[in-house]
């Protein structure tokens, strides 16, 4: 019986471990299991995470992008107001050299101006050749008394004028035209003392002579002429003086 009884504790015992080593694998499976579960957990806390933090990051971005259009929108704001301050500045710069270009043209009018008359230099005085030009016209025009009047005004108002000899050639032959012979004699034969390096001179000259040729002066006219001649040799008129003389018996 004792024997017996010792066979069934044995096997008891060796179910008992049986049961013990079956029960041991179970237990680390379920473990595992947990593991598992919270990583995956852990894994999806990171990846939320990591989506919160992509998704400020992108917010930033377009944040700094809208920023950056604003700033663009800005610059080309900028540029085009300083391409219109340019374009105002270049308009006005132009405005006051026009303006200074034309104020320096009106008060050059009064002043004294270095001037070529008849091949003479001289200053002219501010209305000076308005005046000769004036008296000009009307002895184009025909108007021989008004343009004596005029070149005595002018002749009187200007006396160290350039244009005197010049003025004083054609009072002249406006009193010529007029027929006033002794008259515009007087005056080309002050030409001819008054200026006698002036290229009106030998032209003063050679008009005496028609005069005195037209008056039936021969004498006086050939003198008038042999003058020219000798006095202003190689010129045009000493040429028109000669062919003269040929002609008078």
């Amino acid at each position: 019986m004792t024997l017996r009884f010792s066979r069934l504790r044995l096997a008891a015992a060796a179910c008992a471990a049986g049961a013990a080593f079956a029960a041991v694998p179970a237990h680390a499976g379920l473990f595992d299991d947990d593991q598992a579960r919270q990583a995956i957990l852990d894994l999806r806390t990171k990846t939320d995470s990591l989506t919160n933090q992509l998704s400020a990051a992108q917010r930033t971005i377009l944040d700094q992008s809208n920023r950056l259009d604003q700033l663009n929108q800005q610059v080309a704001t900028l540029r085009g107001q300083n391409e219109d301050l340019t374009n105002q500045l270049s308009i006005l710069q132009k405005q006051q050299k026009d303006y200074y270009t034309d104020l320096d043209g009106r008060l050059k009018k009064f002043e004294p101006q270095q001037q070529t008359v008849d091949g003479v230099q001289g200053e002219v005085q501010p209305g000076e050749t308005d005046a000769f030009n004036a008296a000009s016209q009307q002895f184009r025009n025909g108007d021989f008394k008004g343009a004596a009047a005029s070149f005595r005004s002018f002749i009187s108002k200007f006396p160290q004028s350039p244009y005197q000899p010049t003025a004083q050639y054609w009072l002249g032959n406006a009193l010529y035209a007029m027929r006033d012979y002794k008259g515009s004699t007087a005056v080309w034969q002050g030409v001819v003392k008054n200026y006698p390096q002036h290229p009106r001179a030998p032209e003063a000259l050679l008009a005496i002579a028609n005069n005195q040729l037209e008056q039936g002066q021969k004498a006086a006219a050939k003198k008038t002429l042999e003058q020219i001649v000798a006095q202003y040799g190689g010129s045009d008129v000493a040429q028109s003086a000669q062919s003269k003389l040929s002609q008078i018996k």
